[in-house]
C-alpha cells in the first residue's frame, strides 16, 4: 500500500476527484494549503533582506492506494491537473504501513 500526496491549484480539485473516483483509491483526505514553489515574483525585497510577499492557495490532496494501481493513480491525477504551466504542483509516494493504530495517553 503506497500514500499519495499532491499539491495541486484549487481549480483543479474537481477534476481530479472524477479522475480518481474510478480508481480503488483508500480514505482520500483534502485540506486547504499555501506556499510557493518557483514562482521568484511572489518574493521582493526590503530594505535589502528578502521575504515572503504573498503564498498562492494550492489543495493538498492524499489517498492510499495499492501498489498495482499506484501508476494508473498518478497518470490520472497528472492528466487531471497539468495545466502546462509553472506551479502545476508537485506528488509525493511514500510507503504506508497498514497495521493497528495504537492510541497514546489516556
Amino acid at each position: 500500500m503506497k500514500l499519495v500526496v499532491a499539491v495541486i491549484k484549487p481549480f483543479k480539485f474537481e477534476a481530479c476527484l472524477r479522475a480518481l473516483a474510478a480508481l480503488p483509491v483508500h480514505e482520500l483526505i483534502h485540506s486547504e494549503a499555501r506556499g510557493y514553489g518557483r514562482q521568484k515574483d511572489h518574493l521582493q525585497e526590503y530594505h535589502n533582506d528578502r521575504f515572503a510577499v504573498a503564498f498562492l492557495p494550492k489543495v493538498r490532496l492524499e489517498f492510499h492506494v495499492e501498489q498495482e494501481h499506484l501508476a494508473a493513480a498518478i497518470e490520472a491525477l497528472c492528466g487531471a491537473c497539468r495545466t502546462g504551466r509553472q506551479g502545476d504542483g508537485k506528488i509525493w509516494v511514500l510507503d504506508a504501513r497498514v497495521g493497528q493504530a495504537q492510541a497514546v495517553g489516556a
